[in-house]
């Protein structure tokens, strides 16, 4: 019997999976010939990109209820080593070492949060970086009227004002109103987002920059620039000109890379640790290695990467599927092409704005922007949990979908 071992359960990993499951069907493959195995540390797919959101349990699917019904087999654990030689996988599954051996690896472990050695940063900040890490910063949420706290009992500072920061800045002020609600109290509601950038959201383009400044005065969400933080404890942060910015609550959302696990392999590399794929994406130098998703770096054209998002990562991961099949049984392989690139970014109760292409031009705001985001949240990025072996297959076809379909508006701001 032949192996596929997919390392990773999400966007891409699960995407991977399926792919393959899909080719092999195509090819008239059974599991007896080609067994394909994922292996991850969580028993369930995370529909990471909602985990700004405040009910985080409609984020969560049983892997079980996805890959039973198309014979992918699962191994919970986490990945702890790869022996290139040997071809195995080195998975602790929390009652020892287990050595998953391949043919063929799909290597799909995606990224995590940068967290620098700044004191106190471990201890005394959260993130929204993982379901476990945003069920964590929700139960601080929640604990908050308990707590002793001063006057900066419901402040919450954000750190990082890329996408997520300023994602999460905008549902801050209503869920902390909601809880202080229930709890009583006259302390105020305070959100801060920071950034070491002398702008928020500097990767939007001025169109999109000009929006999300309207929105985040709308919330009441303050913002610093140009600041860089020194020290986390208890009570908040210490900027590096000494100032102290009191908080009940940081939130640390400042810049992403590759997992850790990429320095095993021995192939070039970005500056964020993901691994150069061709456009097959098989690894450039690893006739057996393939990569997909936020691990991998894929050029879509002649100046554009892969970015780090399900948009790519999706796509990415049905190709890598797809491929790493065709390629195991000696069939043809399909070029992943994606010719398009959209940027929706949720403002909480403001709206939303969605921008079209590299250049991030401003399409549409408010609630027809806030529409389509619900649409992608909510909808499209989710695999079929029906159970129906057709349909997941269906899905996992190597295709990329057309940009979410919004209504064009007539923008205000004389910056659009």
């Amino acid at each position: 019997m032949k192996s596929i071992v997919v390392i990773g359960g999400g966007f891409a990993g699960l995407w991977s999976a399926a792919g393959a499951a899909r080719k092999l069907d195509e090819l008239n493959v059974s599991a007896n010939e080609v067994k394909i195995t994922l292996i991850d540390q969580n028993d369930f797919h995370s529909i990471r990109v909602r985990n700004y959101e405040d009910d985080l349990e409609v984020s969560v699917i049983p892997l079980a209820r996805v890959l039973d019904p198309i014979n992918v087999a699962r191994v919970k654990g986490k990945v702890v080593g790869l022996d290139l030689a040997r071809q195995t996988v080195q998975v602790d599954t929390g009652m020892g070492t287990q050595d998953v051996t391949y043919d063929k690896l799909v290597y799909a472990l995606g990224s995590q949060l940068r967290r620098p050695p700044i004191p106190g940063l471990a201890d005394h900040s959260f993130d929204v970086d993982t379901y476990h890490g945003a069920k964590r910063l929700e139960q601080h949420l929640e604990s908050l009227p308990a707590a002793a706290r001063g006057d900066e009992r419901y402040t919450a500072l954000v750190v990082g004002a890329g996408l997520t920061g300023i994602e999460i800045a905008c549902e801050l002020p209503a869920r902390l109103a909601k809880i202080k609600a229930l709890a009583g109290g006259t302390e105020p509601i305070r959100v801060l987002l920071a950034d070491s950038s002398p702008t928020i959201g500097s990767d939007m383009g001025s169109q999109a920059q000009a929006v999300i400044d309207e929105a985040l005065k709308s919330l009441g969400v303050e913002t610093r620039t140009g600041v860089a933080i020194t020290k986390v404890d208890a009570s908040g942060v210490t900027l590096a000109d000494g100032e102290e910015i009191p908080a009940a609550t940081v939130i640390w959302c400042a810049g992403m890379k590759a997992n850790d696990l990429s320095s095993l392999l021995p192939v070039e590399k970005d500056r964020m640790g993901r691994v150069a794929v061709d456009e097959f994406m098989r690894v450039k130098g690893m006739d057996n290695v393939f990569a997909a998703g936020d691990a991998a770096w894929s050029m879509l054209d002649e100046t554009h990467a892969s970015v780090m998002s399900c948009q790519h990562g999706r796509p990415m991961g049905r190709y890598a599927g797809h491929n790493v099949a065709a390629d195991i049984m000696g069939t043809e392989m399909l070029p992943l092409h994606i010719d398009w690139y959209t940027t929706v970014l949720d403002l909480g109760p403001w709206g939303a704005v969605y921008t079209m292409g590299w250049d991030r031009q401003v399409i549409a705001t408010r609630d027809a922007a806030k529409q389509t985001k619900r649409t992608i949240n909510g909808q499209r990025i989710y695999p079929p949990q029906s159970g129906d072996r057709a349909e997941i297959l269906a899905a996992a076809a190597p295709e990329v979908q057309a940009p979410p379909a919004t209504q064009r508006q007539a923008l205000d701001s004389p910056a659009c």
